[in-house]
């Protein structure tokens, strides 16, 4: 009876070994979790962040014009308390999973009814908006992506995308 008690708890040991190193593993595109209040508009938005680590997003690590789900692992999730207007297109309350196409000058963002956290299906379903933003070139470089919320007023704020040396920044209208 202890031997097979033994044999038992070896494997079960070994997992919690491999848990506990992994647990202790630094992701390389960490989770982030924004929430902001924009006027009376709750807004979380929930990501990861990849890192350059010395490459160059175009064309290293993206090409224009192509889908791409605007951060790593998985889909960007953006979600609203409130019904919004981005760039002019509006978005009732409720989460939007966010895919761009990035170009040289202009990126299209696209908001995606969101039902999971898989990014590949969502190019082949209707947006439930879909915006063209000029993007920015910026004066410094920043590692990590980023999705802000700036220019916070009663009725607007601006979502901002910002990698390497590129900014997107995006017209929010809070109702």
């Amino acid at each position: 009876m202890k031997r097979k008690l033994i044999l038992f708890m070896i494997p079960a040991f070994a997992l919690m070994f491999m848990s506990a190193q992994a647990q202790d593993k630094p992701s390389p595109s960490p989770m982030a979790k924004v929430t902001q209040m924009a006027g009376t508009t709750e807004i979380t938005i929930e990501y990861s962040r990849p890192s350059l680590k010395g490459r160059t997003i175009f064309p290293d690590m993206h090409k224009y014009g192509e889908f791409w789900r605007t951060g790593a692992n998985a889909a960007t999730k953006i979600s609203f308390s409130k019904d919004v207007i981005a760039e002019g297109k509006s978005l009732s309350a409720g989460s939007y999973a966010i895919l761009t196409k990035p170009g040289e000058k202009n990126w299209e963002v696209y908001f995606y009814t969101y039902d999971q956290g898989g990014w590949n299906s969502y190019p082949s379903q209707d947006p439930a908006a879909k915006v063209m933003v000029e993007a920015d070139e910026i004066g410094c470089e920043v590692e990590s992506f980023l999705i802000n919320l700036t220019d916070l007023r009663d009725n607007s704020a601006t979502l901002g995308l910002v990698w390497g040396t590129t900014y997107v920044p995006i017209s929010l209208g809070l109702k």
